[in-house]
């Protein structure tokens, strides 16, 4: 998917390349660099919808986890492309009238496409800002998702204001071949995040049956509905949760299955690390839900070789105990190490000693504080725990620090790098 988005941008860049006026003009240069930011501004901004509309064949080939820090990164550049278009443009039309830079700008805002493009810097801006880490910390996740809405009302502007641009406006088959771009788009938004939650719901019916507790701020929550094997959903893989009851309705939370589906029952498993998570724990018996889903790559399908470890830390033994329970392999070949600072914050700890002992698999559990003096993630101690470490495929799940440390660890103790298969949920 990376190469096509740089193809993408390169076909973008031959387009302006094609329509470009060589010229030493002052003015000309810098309408020309405001033409190709502007281009590529508005393909980047129809990349970062794309790779947020949840289409699930993108999710599946890619990653989830995967697909937002891209999104966050390509976030920032496109930002910046939108500056640089703003600032060249003004700087062109300065040049070209021979105006201060002040009166250009008040006199570009009388034009509505120029004003339109304004009102849509301003709402790409709030969005951006509020995802700086330092805003992120300061509002509440409920702020943060209605001014993300607002890239919704920035894309559509810069759209209205690149029809009346000289780029795309040039001919009628790079309008139709522009505006069938944003349709696509728009489509695959509106289909997966509108109209397949809703599909899903009614055909599903799903409501909660019980929320008990696994540790002192973990909770399971059991879920029943109707033909859900239709959902198909694979071992490592998550869903996106919408309880409706009153202050999470509005919020959708990704979470994995931490056990298979059965007798049309799901069950997920979540650590109290936010607001919404620990609301979570107060859901009633009887609230309806709608899920959407399922996504993720970290699947059986990534599998390459007969011997597989999985690697968990903290509440990430989600996936990992779905996948410990279903993998196919003979008694030997697999192996659960499973990270967390002490005993009490083992979850689900029985179910996977049973699993353990029923299907002849090894299973160890990696106790300590991270900043304790022996790491248990040091790739010899790894090896000391998987001699054959090497001939491993590894799923590995858990948050970012420890992700980071353990995956480097893998590589130093000889575990080729596509062979350790990753999923985070972080993002």
């Amino acid at each position: 998917m990376r190469r096509g988005i740089l193809a993408g941008a390169g076909a973008v860049g031959l387009l302006w390349g094609t329509q470009a006026e060589p010229s030493a003009r002052l003015d000309v240069l810098f309408a020309s660099g405001a033409h190709l930011s502007g281009l590529l501004a508005g393909y980047g901004i129809l990349v970062m919808l794309l790779l947020m509309a949840r289409v699930p064949a993108v999710e599946h080939g890619v990653g989830a986890d995967r697909l937002a820090r891209w999104h966050a990164r390509g976030g920032r550049y496109v930002l910046m492309l939108v500056g640089a278009h703003l600032v060249l443009a003004l700087c062109a039309y300065a040049a070209y009238t021979g105006t201060d830079l002040l009166r250009s700008a008040g006199r570009l805002l009388g034009y509505g496409g120029i004003l339109a493009a304004a009102v849509g810097t301003l709402a790409f801006a709030a969005a951006g800002v509020s995802s700086v880490r330092a805003a992120r910390a300061r509002i509440s996740q409920e702020t943060w998702r209605a001014l993300h809405f607002l890239t919704y009302l920035g894309a559509g502007l810069a759209f209205a204001h690149q029809l009346v641009g000289p780029d795309v406006a040039g001919g009628p088959l790079t309008v139709w071949a522009w505006a069938m771009l944003h349709a696509s788009v728009a489509v695959l938004i509106v289909w997966y995040r509108g109209v397949v939650p809703v599909r899903q719901a009614l055909r599903h019916g799903l409501y909660v049956v019980e929320v008990r507790d696994e540790s002192p701020d973990v909770v399971s929550v059991v879920m029943r509905g109707t033909g859900l094997d239709a959902l198909r959903a694979e071992p490592g893989q998550f869903l996106r949760w919408r309880f409706l009851r009153r202050r999470l309705w509005h919020t959708s939370l990704p979470f994995s299955l931490s056990a298979p589906v059965r007798d049309d029952t799901v069950r997920i498993t979540v650590k109290a690390l936010g607001v919404h998570s620990r609301r979570v724990r107060r859901l009633r018996p009887g609230t309806r839900v709608l899920a959407t889903g399922p996504f993720g790559a970290m699947t059986p399908h990534r599998r390459t070789r007969r011997k597989v470890l999985l690697l968990a830390g903290g509440v990430g033994i989600t996936p990992m105990r779905v996948l410990f329970e279903t993998l196919p392999a003979e008694p030997g070949d697999l192996t659960l190490l499973y990270r967390a600072g002490n005993a009490a914050q083992l979850v689900l700890r029985e179910e996977l000693e049973a699993i353990a002992a029923a299907r002849g698999a090894g299973l160890h559990y990696l106790l300590g504080p991270s900043d304790a003096s022996f790491d248990p993630l040091a790739p010899q101690a790894l090896r000391n725990l998987v001699p054959d470490l090497a001939a491993h495929d590894v799923f590995l799940c858990g948050p970012g620090a420890m992700a980071h440390a353990a995956t480097a660890s893998l590589i130093r103790a000889g575990v080729p790098e596509e062979h350790i298969h990753t999923e985070q949920f972080s993002f």
